[in-house]
């Protein structure tokens, strides 16, 4: 079948299946009414439910453990409390505890609420359309968590942020939580009363996790909103529409080496600069964002990895709050939208809304460049350096049908001084059952390549256009899952506001697992297997594996998943048999010693630079402990090492690549922190040992100490300090920049 004749086949595909999606897509089923009442005094929160306005509130006494247990009676008393006014919608929760000094409640940052501590809160569903669910949840300390779940993805998004309050107290008795949130900053239909939809729940960390909710929520389905109860008798709430503006000034003072490392070093002078976000949503439907010279430095440094004998470009996930509004229309089975391809907007504007069962959203921005583009190929990417300014605009429009939906996408960058990339095609997804969906995308693409042959060997102004298509189904239930994938990239296909390393191949994936839940030490036994197949346009083949293994829970809330990998992978014109045992162990053993997690691989390797096989290993390795319930110190490290036979006989160490990175988080208070951080990365090779020329030894050193202030999410202070350091050959670390910080925001909502 020629390149025409499989993409016209994976097109009637999808249009068979966008067909059978009108024709069956199946509805929400929600869990029992709540009926809710108006509060009957004031309401103060804080953490004491003797206030007047809780008497009448609606108490919700049916709960279901729906983790390890199977939606059985939960192990300890849950009681909420639900209940409005004018302004707010309000919950509370009195958490029984047979044992309260081993409440797992420590300090933290927002939205630094792990699944091995205590919390509790409510997942609110406005719409009641059963997709999409606003998790607002805090801990024992008033903590906050709050997160964006999206049933159509299966992701859970904690990036966005909202306006609401908490606090927690322990008792003698376990702990009481106590929310007030306001109806300003929710979106819901017009209507009078509203019919909305809730989930109360409780995560319990002991032995095993314990999760318990209001509602059940059957094993093997493939919805989680869906499933909330019904909450009625919401009667005369304020009308939607706000206006946030939020302005920022920053002082910076930045060192620089006067020349070459080593040879002195140059104070700039103070900068000053300035800039905001507006938001301003003029009903329930729509939210209008706009953004002149976003300022990021309040985002913490990603986490190092090791990218040594990586065939493609690592990813790093968004984090700017500028580009987190309705996030989850921008997550598609293609990621042809990453939005840190954006490197550095000056200003950008977007609009996200919903019509009635249509879902969009539109972004515009200029970016000033200073980033990376990938350079994608079949067994391979590269980089090019973003020398140039760009204009880049995304939209996507979402069709829902019941719990399926239908929906079209389209990317451009337009680059100044000649070029562009432009992306556009439909996607879609089937909920033909409770246990089976059906998801896909059809993409096609052109490109014009800038004339800038000194940055990439590609960008000489070539025209270049192709198409990517993928498609999966899956299904699960409580002991069986399967899933299957087919994908088919055309070379000539390029994604530069998207995440695509890897063009010009078509691969089949499959997987097969069967559950079981003992009782003693492990919850949950889950056996599988995977098949991948992966070839070239020319049907040359570029990887294959055959993988049986075993993943479970088990007591101290650990995950464990071991699995042996055989292998054939291609590097360069050779193709290469490859055996490792990959292996995931995460576990919480206490209080004081929160996170223990090691995952990586051991056995035999390629060498991609040198296409030769090789033996080594890769450990990636997370400890978070907490002397203390305002103190936490998390380590992250990785290594990775390759052991190699030169074509004259010789063996030896290609390489050992490392990171090491300590945080050091004190939080004062719910609103205050200081945080610290070094980062150590290191690469040592042998290069009597490759092919061509390579640094014997390089790697930095990042260190970093910032003071935050944060009276909400936008209205912050940061006082801050950042020193970079670059690792030599003859190991001496040189400083390469340092700089002082000071920022300043304040959001006025009107």
């Amino acid at each position: 079948m020629n390149q025409p004749q499989r993409v016209c086949t994976l097109a009637a595909a999808g249009l068979f299946l966008l067909s059978a999606a009108f024709l069956f897509a199946d509805q929400a089923t929600h869990g029992a009414e709540i009926r809710i009442r108006r509060a009957a005094g004031p309401i103060k929160v804080d953490g004491d439910l003797s206030d007047p306005g809780w008497t009448d509130a609606v108490k919700i006494t049916t709960w279901y453990e729906t983790n390890p247990g199977d939606n059985v009676e939960p192990k300890v008393k849950n009681l909420g409390y639900l209940t409005y006014d004018d302004k707010y919608l309000y919950a509370a929760f009195d958490f029984t505890d047979p044992d309260p000094s081993k409440i797992r409640a420590p300090f933290g940052d927002r939205d630094n609420v792990p699944s091995y501590t205590d919390y509790g809160g409510i997942i609110l569903d406005t719409r009641n359309d059963g997709k999409t669910g606003i998790l607002l949840l805090a801990n024992p300390r008033g903590i906050q968590y709050d997160a964006v779940t999206d049933d159509t993805t299966g992701s859970e998004d904690s990036s966005p942020d909202f306006y609401w309050d908490s606090v927690g107290k322990i008792t003698k008795d376990g702990w009481v939580l106590e929310m007030r949130v306001p109806f300003s900053s929710l979106r819901y239909p017009r209507g009078d009363p509203q019919t909305w939809a809730i989930l109360l729940y409780r995560n319990y960390p002991r032995g095993f996790r314990y999760q318990m909710f209001s509602a059940k929520l059957p094993r093997g389905g493939n919805c989680f909103v869906c499933r909330s109860n019904v909450l009625a008798g919401l009667e005369g709430l304020p009308a939607g529409g706000r206006l946030i503006v939020a302005p920022y000034v920053t002082g910076k003072e930045q060192g620089e080496p006067r020349g070459d490392f080593g040879t002195g070093f140059v104070n700039k002078p103070v900068r000053v600069d300035g800039g905001g976000d507006v938001k301003w949503t003029p009903n329930e439907n729509t939210a209008l964002d706009g953004t002149i010279n976003p300022d990021f430095s309040q985002i913490e440094s990603d986490v190092a990895q090791i990218s040594a004998n990586q065939r493609f470009a690592l990813f790093y996930p968004e984090k700017r709050p500028f580009f987190l509004e309705g996030i989850e229309l921008f997550s598609t089975p293609v990621q042809v939208v990453y939005t840190r391809t954006i490197t550095s907007p000056r200003w950008g504007g977007r609009a996200t809304g919903k019509l009635g069962q249509t879902a969009y959203t539109v972004l515009v921005t200029q970016d000033r460049g200073g980033g990376q583009v990938i350079l994608p190929g079949p067994t391979g990417s590269s980089f090019a350096d973003q020398d140039f300014r760009s204009i880049v605009a995304i939209g996507r429009v979402r069709h829902d049908i019941g719990r399926s939906f239908v929906s079209f996408l389209g990317t451009d960058r337009e680059v100044e001084g000649g070029g562009h990339n432009r992306v556009l095609g439909p996607d879609f997804q089937w909920r033909a059952t409770p246990n089976d969906t059906v998801t896909g995308q059809l993409l096609f693409s052109h490109s014009k390549t800038p004339d800038r042959p000194d940055l990439a060997a590609e960008w000489n102004g070539r025209t270049l256009s192709g198409h990517a298509g993928d498609i999966w189904y899956s299904h699960s239930s409580p002991t069986w899952d399967w899933f299957t994938e087919y994908k088919d990239y055309s070379e000539g296909f390029r994604a530069d506001d998207g995440f695509v390393p890897q063009v010009g191949y078509r691969e089949n994936y499959g997987e097969v697992g069967y559950t079981f839940r003992p009782t003693g030490l492990v919850s949950r036994l889950r056996t599988y297997l995977i098949a991948d197949y992966q070839a070239g346009r020319d049907s040359q083949l570029i990887f294959r594996q055959i993988s049986p293994g075993i993943g479970m829970d088990g007591v101290l809330s650990s995950f464990t998943r071991i699995r042996w990998a055989h292998d054939k992978v291609r590097a360069g014109d050779r193709t290469f048999d490859r055996e490792q045992l990959v292996y995931t162990i995460q576990f919480t053993p206490s209080r004081t010693f929160s996170l223990i997690s090691l995952d990586g691989f051991v056995g035999q390797d390629v060498d991609f630079a040198n296409s030769r096989r090789g033996t080594g290993a890769n450990v990636t390795a997370v400890l978070a402990v907490r002397p203390t319930i305002h103190l936490e110190l998390r380590f992250d490290g990785g290594w990775r090492w390759l052991n190699v036979t030169a074509e004259d006989g010789r063996r030896g160490r290609l390489f050992t690549a490392q990171f090491e990175r300590l945080r050091a988080t004190y939080t004062f208070t719910a609103r205050s922190y200081l945080r610290v951080i070094g980062q150590y990365v290191r690469t040592e090779r042998d290069p009597s040992l490759y092919r061509s020329p390579v640094s014997k030894l390089d790697g930095s050193f990042t260190g970093s100490v910032l003071f935050a202030y944060k009276l909400n999410w936008q209205t912050v202070c940061f006082v801050g300090y950042g020193d970079n350091r670059t690792l030599t050959e003859t190991d001496q670390l040189l400083r390469a920049n340092r700089q002082f910080f000071l920022k300043l925001s304040y959001a006025f909502q009107l």
